[in-house]
C-alpha cells in the first residue's frame, strides 16, 4: 500500500513532464530551424543546427518589415483589448446591477452570438463593409473586434460581479458618490484577476489573429505581423528558415507579457472556479 502511494505520484508527475514536452516540441523545432538554411531545414528538420547563424533573423526582419508590421500589431491590439475589456466590465455591470427585463434579452443575446461562428459571417460582413468603402482600415478592425470579443468579456465579468457584495457600493453612493466613480473606484479594482485574464486571452486571439486582418487589411503598410510572415510564401515554394525567424520575433512579445502576468492568470482562474 505504502509503495502504491509513492509510485503513483511518480507516474502523475512523469505524465506530467511527458505532456509539458509534446506541447513545448512544436516551439523548440522551430526555434532550432530558424538557426538554419532552408535547405538544411528540409534534409533534416529535427536535428539540431550545426551553427547559431541569425542571418534568417536580420533578413526576416527586412523581408516583413518587421518594424511596420510591429506598430500595425501594437496599436490595432492595444487599442481593441483596452476597448473590449473597459466595455465589457461595464457592461457586465449593468447586466448585475440593473434588473430591468430588456437587459435579460440582451445578455441572452450576447451568449448566443458566442456560439455563432466566425466563418458564417465571414463573406457577408466583408461584402457589407467592402460595399460601403470601409475596409482596408484599422477603425473597421477595431469595430469588429470590439464585436467578436465583448459578448465573451461581459459573460466572463457577469459572473465574477454577481459575487461582489452590494454593500460596498451602498457604501459609497452614501456618501455622495455616483455610480460611474463606484464602478471605477470600488468595482473595477476587485475585478482585477479577471481584468487581467482577459488581457491576456484578448492579446492572444488578437496579436495572433490572421484571418480577419487577412479580410480587411488590404494595403502593405497596414499589414499586422501574422500578415508580414506570408512574404516569405511564393507561388510554388516557401522560405522556411527565415519564416521560423519571423514566427519566433513574432510571438516574442505575447510570450513576455504572459511571463509577467501568469500569476494573475492562474489566480483569475483559480476565483473563478471557486465563484
Amino acid at each position: 500500500m505504502n509503495a502504491n502511494r509513492r509510485i503513483l505520484p511518480g507516474l502523475r508527475t512523469g505524465f506530467l513532464y511527458l505532456l509539458l514536452l509534446a506541447f513545448l516540441t512544436p516551439f523548440l523545432l522551430i526555434i532550432m530551424n530558424s538557426f538554419k538554411t532552408t535547405q538544411q531545414f528540409f534534409e533534416s528538420p529535427l536535428s539540431l543546427p550545426t551553427t547559431i547563424n541569425f542571418k534568417n533573423y536580420a533578413s526576416a526582419f527586412d523581408n516583413m518589415d518587421f518594424m511596420q508590421g510591429f506598430m500595425n500589431s501594437l496599436i490595432i491590439t492595444g487599442i481593441s483589448v483596452t476597448i473590449i475589456i473597459i466595455f465589457s466590465a461595464m457592461t457586465g455591470y449593468l447586466f448585475v446591477r440593473y434588473k430591468w427585463k430588456v437587459n435579460s434579452i440582451l445578455f441572452f443575446l450576447m451568449l448566443a452570438s458566442m456560439a455563432l461562428p466566425f466563418q458564417v459571417l465571414m463573406i457577408p460582413m466583408v461584402m457589407l463593409y467592402g460595399n460601403m468603402g470601409l475596409l482596408n482600415t484599422k477603425l473597421t478592425l477595431l469595430f469588429m473586434y470590439l464585436g467578436f470579443g465583448v459578448p465573451f468579456g461581459v459573460f466572463t465579468f457577469h459572473g465574477f460581479i454577481k459575487g461582489i457584495p452590494y454593500e460596498l457600493e451602498e457604501s459609497a453612493f452614501i456618501e455622495g458618490s455616483s455610480t460611474l466613480r463606484t464602478f471605477f473606484s470600488i468595482v473595477l479594482p476587485l475585478l482585477k484577476p479577471v481584468f487581467v485574464t482577459l488581457l491576456v486571452l484578448d492579446v492572444l486571439w488578437i496579436w495572433n489573429d490572421y484571418l480577419l486582418p487577412s479580410l480587411v487589411l488590404l494595403s502593405p503598410d497596414q499589414k499586422t505581423l501574422p500578415l508580414s510572415t506570408y512574404t516569405f510564401f511564393s507561388s510554388y515554394s516557401v522560405d522556411y528558415a527565415p519564416l521560423m525567424a519571423g514566427l519566433i520575433m513574432t510571438i516574442i512579445p505575447v510570450l513576455i507579457i504572459y511571463l509577467f502576468l501568469q500569476k494573475q492568470i492562474i489566480k483569475g482562474i483559480t476565483e473563478g472556479a471557486l465563484k
